[in-house]
């Protein structure tokens, strides 16, 4: 649906967040969209209030105590209230006359609706233990990171916190089992290392006497001890921790281990997606909802090869440049496996790469004028994976800030082993996920004035991770990566990126095996068989999600080459992140709209 945008002199801010307006503003305009933001908020506010884990994301310490219920119960009800919110919102709202801005909300909810309607079916079909994320290491990392213990109804609600943990996890083994019964169990080499991640939490103090503290244990000591509070209080404390820990935490841990060691005897090798009962629609689905395009499978995989061969050219390139003898399969050779590239594996050499990270990142802060005209607020730091997780983690990541400032947002690089993060991919790794990266992008859409909440804190993942590898091509035309090394660490990772929507389709689509997916990044990628390995493994588990990035990328690209094209002289490249950022994460399909009204606006 295209949509008229009135279009006004000045701030792009002002602009993209404003009604449209000539003289004056339309009283019935104002009316209807105040009413329309009302009621967005509102259902927001509502959907909050009945998952603790997101007010305590969102920094409110209420329910504070509580874990969110995971449900089969519940999942019913978020579905009759989602009927209900949109068949109130097209009942009640006048859609032409709402502002041009509050067309956009009105039309992302829904959108999102109807596709969280028609898409319950599939609820099921996904795997919520696996060698990446789960249930089994989001509640420890959600303790460490997100609990803040401030006062002593802090510490007791993390110990409150402590003694719910089994519920949790009988929740989650009724989920798996559910599933199971539906023929949704992971293939089999997910659950050694989903087994391993549930040991590691049970590893040290209070669990065993290896001398070592767990890191719940430690984390929890560490933030007590931080308390002004008398002695015995903190012992007090300590002691209920203690006991929740070995009373509830332990027995939990060790029921879920347990059952996901029976269904490892009963998991099969069957990669894609394609086993599932309607497999091949579900992830055409899946590809429509990631990358917010009508793109089909067979187009996402040519769009691969393509970029593939694009990006082996540029690579020769700097071979030329660096005078290297030899081809390109020797050239990847080369860089794995030279020691000029890697720092050593030691807690020396981790903390010079995030030292490096930091340097990277300062120094793109101090340039922020050149490339926008709206920056976050929000602090940002760098931080290593926590050690109960890194074994298993991704390779980097970013948690974005709580609204109230009480958290920074946080760029996570996992150096459990430094040869898995090359010097010459630093550079790269940090802009995509710190600045200008996520960051920007993320902590500025929640301190943008005027968007209603479900848009500050929502997202589309094509388009907050087409951005993230646009911000690691940024640089390049700052003149930025002044190691050539460093413009092929660029390089290769936007080319493992091609390689995603290569992979991912070949085994959901054309029903490749895992084997057959490591094999092409091996003949394809500089990576090491590592990280080939652990790349195809969360394709198989993320069925359409690594498709996002390139995807995302090439449309804001295109949108930036056609908004040059068409203004010439008066392009300003701090405008056109503007008007890519100020409206949070949209669609693929508005954001066109919306550049498309940028131009006119010129």
């Amino acid at each position: 649906m295209k949509k008229d945008f009135c279009l006004a002199i000045g701030s792009l801010v002002s602009f993209m967040l404003s009604p449209c307006f000539s003289d004056e503003i339309d009283p019935q305009v104002a009316a209807e969209s105040a009413k329309a933001n009302a009621f967005f908020d509102r259902v927001y506010d509502e959907k909050v209030a009945r998952y603790p884990e997101w007010q305590t994301f969102l920094g409110i310490k209420e329910n504070y105590s509580e874990w969110s219920e995971e449900s089969e119960a519940m999942a019913q009800r978020e579905l009759e209230f989602t009927k209900a919110n949109l068949k109130e919102l097209e009942s009640s709202i006048d859609y032409d006359l709402l502002d041009s801005q509050t067309k956009i909300s009105y039309r992302m909810a829904v959108e999102d609706a109807n596709d969280s309607i028609n898409n319950f079916k599939y609820r099921h079909y996904n795997y919520t233990v696996n060698q990446m994320f789960g249930r089994h290491t989001e509640v420890p990392s959600f303790l460490i990171n997100m609990h803040l213990v401030t006062d002593r109804n802090d510490a007791k609600a993390y110990v409150s916190r402590l003694q719910k943990v089994d519920h949790v996890f009988d929740q989650l083994i009724e989920g798996l089992m559910t599933r199971e019964a539906k023929g949704i169990v992971p293939p089999k080499f997910v659950f050694p290392r989903s087994i391993e991640s549930c040991r590691n939490i049970l590893a040290g103090a209070p669990f065993d006497e290896s001398g070592e503290d767990s890191a719940l244990w430690e984390d929890f000591k560490n933030k007590v001890q931080a308390l002004e509070l008398g002695e015995e209080t903190k012992s007090l404390l300590l002691a209920d921790a203690r006991a929740a820990l070995v009373d509830v935490v332990k027995p939990a841990y060790e029921k879920l281990i347990a059952f996901l060691e029976m269904q490892h005897a009963r998991a099969t090798a069957e990669d894609g997606v394609w086993k599932f009962k309607d497999g091949e629609n579900f992830y055409n689905e899946a590809l429509r909802l990631t990358t917010t395009t009508d793109n089909t499978a067979e187009e996402i995989h040519e769009i691969g090869l393509s970029e593939v061969a694009r990006i082996h050219g540029e690579m020769r390139a700097i071979m030329k440049q660096v005078r290297f003898e030899g081809d390109l399969q020797a050239f990847f050779e080369f860089m794995r496996s030279d020691d000029q590239f890697y720092y050593p594996n030691d807690n020396a050499g981790k903390q010079a790469y995030l030292d490096r990270s930091v340097a990277v990142i300062d120094d793109m802060r101090n340039r922020l004028d050149s490339l926008f005209i709206t920056k976050p607020k929000a602090e940002m730091i760098v931080k290593r994976v926590e050690a109960f997780r890194e074994k298993s983690a991704g390779t980097a990541f970013y948690s974005q800030p709580a609204p109230d400032g009480s958290r920074p947002g946080t760029y996570y690089a996992n150096l459990y082993d430094t040869a898995n993060m090359p010097k010459y991919k630093l550079e790269a790794l940090a802009y995509h996920e710190g600045i200008p990266g996520h960051h920007m992008q993320l902590a500025l859409a929640q301190e943008v004035e005027g968007l209603p909440k479900f848009r500050k804190y929502g997202g589309y993942t094509a388009y907050i991770e087409g951005w993230g590898l646009y911000c690691e091509f940024i640089p390049k035309e700052m003149g930025l990566y002044k190691d050539p090394y460093s413009d092929f660490g660029r390089l290769s990772m936007e080319l493992w990126r091609a390689c995603r929507l290569v992979v991912d389709t070949g085994i959901h689509a054309k029903r490749w095996t895992r084997e057959e997916g490591i094999a092409y990044y091996q003949a394809n990628t500089p990576d090491t068989e590592r990280d080939c390995i652990r790349m195809v493994e969360r394709h198989i588990v993320m069925a359409s999600q690594a498709t996002a990035y390139k995807i995302g990328m090439l449309k804001i690209l295109e949108l930036r080459n056609k908004a040059k094209e068409a203004m010439g002289d008066a392009f300003d490249i701090r405008e056109f992140h503007e008007a890519v950022l100020v409206n949070g994460a949209v669609p693929l399909t508005i954001l066109e709209q919306l550049v498309d009204e940028y131009i006119a606006s010129n």
